[in-house]
């Protein structure tokens, strides 16, 4: 889309959202989840098969160079000196012939190529270099959408103590998506990072970050999570 298009998309998103908001305060959604006194990064397939061009998951390279991993960086050196959980999630999968008897895609190729993510491939759905995971970080391999579902990530963060994410990464209107929604039925409070969610098709990010600020959990910009992170840091210096 040209820059034109993409600006009047927005504009015509933005009166969609301000005509439904009033419709959702009249009813009494929107309301706020809040944050946590535990945090843990989740970061969902920020891997080069879905940072990087040239892959058929590939994301808006424009957003994703100048917006999702500068503010991926930013949370990630936040979370990093407060000494905070993070997981890195990535998906790659093992048989991944569309005609073999048996398979772990499940059925999701026959709607998706998920079949040229193949796990024998480890630069495919490595975590991008610019936000490679260091020492004490977690990496998660999913299967499906969801970065809860099948996987062990829940059990992993109550074992930890934790009871607030924040979720980043790609695509808004998919695996993000579901780990927000999956994320609150399991009972986590569900932050969605703002500039740090992306995805391949114009208007999907602004889309589903209205909905899940209407439904699934609150929307903050990356500054926002960061003086957060922050302000935990500072009150259990003084604490000490």
């Amino acid at each position: 889309m040209s820059d034109v298009d993409a600006k009047e998309l927005d504009r015509l998103l933005q009166q969609a959202f301000d005509t439904a908001s009033k419709l959702y305060k009249e009813r009494g959604f929107q309301r706020r989840v809040g944050f946590g006194t535990r945090p843990a990064l989740i970061s969902v397939d920020l891997a080069n098969a879905w940072t990087r061009p040239g892959n058929p998951f590939t994301c808006d390279q424009e957003k994703m160079d100048n917006e999702i991993i500068p503010g991926m960086q930013k949370l990630l050196k936040a979370f990093r000196a407060a000494h905070l959980p993070v997981v890195h999630v990535t998906t790659a999968y093992e048989i991944t012939d569309r005609n073999a008897d048996f398979t772990d895609m499940g059925l999701w190729h026959n709607k998706i190529p998920v079949d040229v993510v193949d796990i024998k491939n480890k630069d495919l759905w490595a975590i991008d270099s610019r936000i490679a995971p260091v020492e004490g970080e977690y990496t998660l391999l999913k299967k499906r959408a969801s970065s809860f579902h099948g996987t062990e990530l829940a059990g992993i963060l109550r074992a930890n103590n934790v009871d607030t994410i924040l979720v980043t990464g790609v695509t808004a209107c998919a695996c993000v998506r579901q780990t927000i929604c999956d994320g609150i039925a399991d009972g986590f409070r569900t932050i969605a990072v703002k500039e740090a969610i992306g995805d391949r098709v114009p208007g999907a990010v602004a889309w589903n970050l209205f909905d899940i600020d209407a439904k699934f959990g609150d929307v903050h910009t990356v500054d926002e999570c960061v003086a957060y992170i922050d302000g935990l840091a500072a009150r259990k210096m003084a604490a000490e």
